[in-house]
């Protein structure tokens, strides 16, 4: 378990407002990026079916964040998948990517706009790779609330997202979403995975941009 100060009010001071130069393992993932050779294995009623989607997700960098001592980098992101050669959203999620440089902590949220969010972490080196993070449904931190009708016919029990940082400057990631599907005595794995290429880079943060005015 993760130890806290008994001061928790007072915030830390000198803070570099530069989230870009502070983001540790996640700073691979700042900027715009697309995949077009996504893949997404999900329930049906005849069984599982293998869909390849296109992707485009921006990642951009905030300001830093304190909830008391706690210091914060990251990145707000929103990510939109279509089937190709389709306008119809196949799938839209929104949600922050999390860095805590004093314990290695990464968090990951999301929200999707089916009625389900979930807040997953990690740990990780700053300089890592490949990081892991998980979410477990009933946690009361890190983890996953869903609507009565999830609930009921596509219980979420877990979710879990594996990123790897390239050599060559892309990233990938594989998501393993563990579903129990009313009727079916299994638990399902609901896989999604692709491999992003930048197209733009990010933007700095506001208190970034400010600073580098003077």
């Amino acid at each position: 378990m993760q130890a806290f100060p008994k001061d928790i009010f007072t915030e830390p001071s000198n803070i570099d407002v530069d989230t870009l130069d502070n983001l540790g393992p996640l700073r691979g993932l700042a900027g715009i990026w697309e995949g077009a050779k996504g893949l997404d294995v999900n329930p049906k009623a005849a069984g599982p079916i293998r869909q390849v989607f296109v992707e485009r997700t921006e990642l951009q960098p905030i300001d830093p964040q304190t909830n008391g001592p706690q210091l914060l980098y990251g990145l707000r992101y929103s990510s939109h998948m279509v089937k190709p050669g389709e306008v119809e959203t196949y799938h839209d999620q929104v949600g922050y990517w999390l860095w805590e440089p004093a314990t290695g902590v990464i968090m990951h949220s999301l929200a999707i706009p089916r009625g389900q969010i979930a807040l997953a972490v990690g740990r990780a080196a700053a300089d890592a790779t490949q990081f892991i993070l998980r979410a477990t449904r009933g946690a009361t931190d890190y983890g996953i609330c869903s609507t009565s009708f999830l609930e009921y016919a596509f219980r979420t029990d877990s979710f879990q997202i594996e990123v790897t940082i390239n050599p060559d400057g892309t990233w990938s990631y594989v998501e393993d979403t563990v579903l129990m599907i009313r009727g079916q005595d299994e638990p399902f794995h609901h896989v999604d995975r692709n491999t992003l290429t930048r197209i733009a880079p990010p933007t700095p943060n506001p208190l970034a941009r400010e600073l580098h005015k003077t």
